[in-house]
């Protein structure tokens, strides 16, 4: 490994989300991050909102970035994979995401071929997220 590459860090994924208020209130009320900050870029006619667990100078957050003239939703194809969290309770928690009309369309259980037990939930744009019991 070179000298500069042990400098690196990971800062952010960025996913583009269709409507904003509804992407950040998935991310803060459902999943408990907290909104970083938000700016809207007028002459580009988009805002970006960051959303995560603990500040940005330690920790890895997510970028949503909301284009203003989109007129439908994403298509999300098929070379992004998952975002991942872990969770204590992974039943409790998927039982509440569902009361709140979140999509579930792995349920909690032990993994194929392993004994974690995951799930896979949908964000308002259709991106999956992995839930990991870590107990």
């Amino acid at each position: 490994m070179s000298e500069t590459a042990g400098s690196f860090r990971m800062l952010h994924t960025m996913i583009r989300v269709f409507d904003l208020d509804k992407s950040i209130d998935f991310y803060t009320r459902l999943l408990g991050m907290t909104l970083l900050r938000k700016t809207d870029y007028d002459s580009g006619r988009f805002t970006l909102a960051f959303v995560g667990y603990g500040d940005e100078a330690h920790n890895t957050v997510i970028e949503l970035t909301h284009n203003w003239d989109q007129a439908e939703p994403y298509a999300l194809g098929t070379a992004f994979g998952h975002i991942a969290l872990g969770v204590p309770d992974i039943y409790g928690a998927c039982e509440t995401l569902a009361a709140e009309g979140v999509k579930i369309p792995r349920p909690p259980g032990p993994m194929k071929h392993g004994s974690t037990v995951i799930a896979f939930i949908e964000d308002p744009d259709g991106y999956k997220i992995e839930v990991i019991e870590t107990k």
